[in-house]
């Protein structure tokens, strides 16, 4: 049996933010764009001449506005479930990320302020509340969704059999994008080290493509090569008290 196809769908730009369509036995949707593009991501489904009412589930990958803002509103065209981790459920209830935004560099500093980061969602409450390993079979793909914190606590990442790794904002390229294959990290992270260490986790699975929400396919050996020099930038900040990660509502800074 062919295994699972993995086509992105571009949502703002060419890769700036990306929902994906994943193509098995039935479609499976990862992601939906900031508000208002539920209904851009039904196109681009029936776009790849899939039937967008034939989706079997929508899995979301975190808590950020640009990951589930369209979430409610797909679901409500295709009529299908969506899936999503309870580490984040508060976002998704209320429509709403957590605040402050604690940037990974210059440029989340830059746009942290910006207003469309702070705009609300439609809320809605997944039908499919994740809290482990949760295998996609019975929803037509060769997949799993697997807990992935560290960007958000209610983070996920799919992989797929035949080993691709679409693993929303584990990794992404700069400037949301604009410079394809080097791997970078987002604008965000509530817990740096968490997050790389999730990377780390999910690079041992062995995946022969690597899909980000933010600057499209990378490299997994490349992005093996950043995972180390990352984690030493990283043990550098804390040991001088300089990395910020979230605890419960508040920034704090790791000793």
């Amino acid at each position: 049996m062919p295994g699972t196809k993995v086509i992105p769908l571009p949502v703002l730009g060419k890769r700036n933010v990306n929902a994906y369509l994943l193509l098995g036995r039935r479609p499976v949707v990862v992601d939906s764009g900031v508000p208002g593009s539920g209904c851009k991501v039904y196109e681009r489904v029936a776009e790849q001449g899939v039937d967008p009412n034939d989706i079997s589930m929508i899995v979301v990958t975190h808590g950020h506005i640009d990951h589930f803002g369209g979430a409610a509103e797909l679901s409500r065209l295709t009529g299908a479930p969506i899936a999503a981790h309870v580490g984040d459920l508060r976002q998704y209830t209320s429509g709403r990320v957590r605040e402050p935004y604690l940037p990974t560099g210059r440029f989340g500093r830059l746009v942290a302020p910006l207003p469309p980061f702070h705009v609300r969602a439609e809320p809605f409450t997944p039908q499919v509340l994740v809290r482990g390993e949760t295998p996609l079979a019975d929803h037509g793909i060769d997949a799993r969704i697997v807990p992935t914190p560290g960007h958000t606590a209610g983070s996920v990442s799919v992989l797929t059999e035949a080993g691709d790794l679409v693993a929303g904002d584990l990794i992404a390229t700069p400037l949301l994008g604009l410079l394809p294959r080097r791997p970078w990290n987002p604008p965000f992270h509530d817990d740096p080290l968490t997050n790389l260490a999730s990377l780390r986790r999910m690079l041992d699975l062995g995946p022969e493509r690597l899909y980000a929400g933010h600057g499209g396919m990378l490299d997994p050996d490349r992005v093996r090569r950043w995972v180390v020099k990352e984690q030493r930038r990283l043990e550098r900040l804390e040991a001088k008290g300089r990395l910020r990660v979230r605890v419960d509502d508040d920034v704090s800074s790791a000793a």
